[in-house]
């Protein structure tokens, strides 16, 4: 019988297309592999991995609250539920290893996976590991990260592997991914996108942007909003007819990467190591609440490298973006040398890294 190997990772797009990545590859080298995933009921995994072709089950888990609040009351019931739940799924499932990624859901999966004596591997992606990392590197039989930085939070633990990315960015022509979007062939493309689940800030910054990004109609945009914020940008963008494209949520984020010229994003590691792939500039808004400041540390770094523009968000207004994006779009020799500035921080072999990692230390057994 073959390998059974338990994915655990998400809640959003950053944890969850690592988690994809290094399935996909596992699945390449095992054809006979069974893999599962175990996400969270409002989590990007529920959309992506069955699009990816894997089951999910849904675990009850709540991230932790700092602040006094329901949600901190409920936390300790929630997450004995989520364990119970994920420790029935690891002895039913019984995979030779469990692999976390990260979001709230591998933490009970790793605990699971720990008492039931199942190796876990875990794979971070920013520089300032998450709780659950710092927790479960404790008892994991490896970590994988991205920055060499991450490892003085993790009592010096940590191989550092790259990022995981989709194979398939990078790898589909501008005309193709233009016709697979939908879009006009012959105009430079803007790509708005803030995470998976959508910036609110970013979104009120491009509305405003608008009418001087489309004078003259010699550009679109693909715009991602989340869903929050969909209907009222949708409404907002009417008038600009076919010049704009709006989506609550990207399904084929390489047609998307693909079809753009320039980015206005946020800065978190796996967009980055998505757009290194894709070998596409960007203008980036970090998220100015994330733990340590680490967009705000990631943006800097590709700023240093001319692969990158960045605005911080209380300085984020329409003018400034539309003026900054402009300056870009209106110079492709400058923008063909960020792109590939940008390319010289892909990772693409990241996730057989990892891959060939567990191999080496034969936690892939096959069932017998």
């Amino acid at each position: 019988m073959g390998t059974r190997v338990l994915m655990a990772g998400g809640g959003t797009g950053g944890h969850a297309f690592p988690a994809i990545a290094i399935a996909d590859e596992i699945r390449r080298r095992r054809a006979g592999a069974e893999i599962r995933f175990i996400g969270t009921r409002r989590g990007v995994e529920m959309r992506a991995v069955p699009r990816a072709g894997y089951p999910i089950e849904v675990v009850p888990v709540i991230g932790l609250r700092r602040a006094l609040s329901i949600d901190l009351l409920k936390f300790p019931f929630i997450l004995a539920a989520g364990l119970i739940r994920t420790f029935r799924t690891v002895r039913r499932f019984r995979p030779a290893v469990v692999v976390c990624t990260g979001g709230y859901v591998s933490g009970p999966a790793g605990i699971a996976a720990y008492l039931l004596s199942v190796p876990v591997v875990v794979q971070e992606q920013n520089s300032f590991p998450g709780l659950t990392t710092r927790l479960l590197s404790r008892i994991a039989a490896q970590v994988h990260v991205t920055f060499s930085a991450s490892r003085r939070y993790l009592g010096g633990r940590g191989e550092v592997s790259g990022n995981p990315t989709r194979v398939e960015i990078g790898s589909i022509g501008q005309s193709e991914a233009r016709l697979r979007m939908g879009l006009r062939p012959d105009l430079s493309t803007l790509l708005v996108f803030g995470g998976s689940q959508g910036s609110h800030a970013i979104n009120t910054a491009v509305g405003q942007a608008l009418p001087a990004l489309l004078e003259g109609r010699r550009l679109q945009v693909l715009w991602q909003t989340g869903h929050l914020d969909f209907e009222s940008v949708s409404k907002l963008t009417r008038t600009f007819g076919d010049f704009v494209t709006v989506l609550a949520f990207i399904d084929d984020m390489a047609a998307a990467l693909g079809a753009a010229d320039l980015a206005a994003c946020r800065a978190g590691a796996t967009t980055i190591a998505e757009l290194a792939r894709a070998g596409l500039p960007a203008v980036f808004v970090p998220l100015p609440t994330a733990a340590e400041d680490h967009q705000t540390k990631n943006a800097q770094v590709l700023v240093r490298a001319g692969a990158a523009r960045m605005i911080p968000q209380r300085d984020l207004d329409g003018q400034r973006l539309a003026q900054t994006a402009l300056d870009l779009l209106n110079d492709p020799a400058g923008r063909r040398a960020m792109s590939d500035r940008m390319r010289a921080f892909s990772v693409p072999d990241a996730a057989a890294r990892i891959v060939d990692a567990i191999e080496r230390a034969g936690l892939l057994k096959e069932r017998v």
